[in-house]
């Protein structure tokens, strides 16, 4: 069994029900959904092009999926989320909008957003706790992704590799794509799906706690926390680090 931080709202925001339909499934209820339209695309191949994402689970990836450590529990983990939600307050986004990222479509940040990225970094540190280290072959893994020796040492020490200034926020839409007619008509029928969640301002009240069953399951939503605290990520980053003694950089 495996668990993940993921940004994610409740299961009627307009966001998560769009992401869902897109992907085809609705991981608050494991039931598969039909798959809009895309013009030019037959469904059995969107599908197809779908097919990692919609295991997952519409998200964004706050602590990449990780088991337990041996010392701790699902009971523990939750109390873990709840007590955190109370110390960071919702914070807003400029606004996400459909972008290709690297081969994959994805719904990504339209400019800079440092509550997102002071988030994320919260929910490493904060969560770390309950990350039971990987094993060698997971390592192995995630060194096949021609990692850079920054990206290395944070698979070592974090167990993800695209963490703190590597971090680049994303809800991922496809499998990895060619640079074909496909994906350029995915594209369009993507912008065409969310447009009316994109490109406009939005305000972060929640995170998801996703498990995963057994290995190569699909991801469900455990449980959605909704942020009450009084303070704002940024705030809350600074604190941490000045009391663990690391630099704010």
């Amino acid at each position: 069994m495996r668990y993940a931080i993921y940004f994610a709202a409740d299961a009627n925001a307009p966001l998560m029900q769009l992401g869902n339909t897109w992907l085809g499934r609705d991981p608050f209820t494991g039931s598969r959904l039909q798959q809009p339209s895309v013009p030019g695309l037959d469904p059995a191949r969107f599908e197809d092009l779908t097919t990692s994402p919609r295991r997952y689970g519409f998200h964004g990836t706050l602590k990449a999926p990780f088991s337990l450590a041996k010392d701790t529990t699902e009971d523990a983990l939750i109390a873990a989320c709840t007590g955190f939600a109370k110390t960071v307050s919702p914070f807003n986004l400029k606004g996400l909008s459909v972008n290709q990222l690297g081969k994959f479509l994805a719904l990504t940040p339209a400019q800079t957003e440092p509550d997102l990225e002071a988030f994320a970094s919260l929910c490493v540190r904060q969560f770390e706790p309950f990350r039971a280290p990987l094993s060698a072959e997971d390592l192995d893994r995630r060194r096949q992704a021609n990692l850079t020796p920054k990206q290395d040492a944070y698979v070592e020490t974090w167990g993800y590799p695209y963490v703190f200034d590597e971090f680049r926020f994303h809800m991922t839409l496809s499998n990895k794509l060619e640079d074909n007619e496909e994906a350029v008509l995915l594209a369009r029928s993507a912008e065409t799906h969310f447009e009316a969640v994109t490109n406009s301002a939005l305000t972060c009240r929640h995170f998801g706690l996703y498990v995963e069953p057994e290995r190569g399951a699909a991801f469900d939503v455990l449980r959605i926390f909704e942020l009450t605290g009084p303070q704002s990520p940024i705030s809350a980053l600074k604190n941490t680090l000045a009391n663990s003694n690391e630099e704010v950089s």
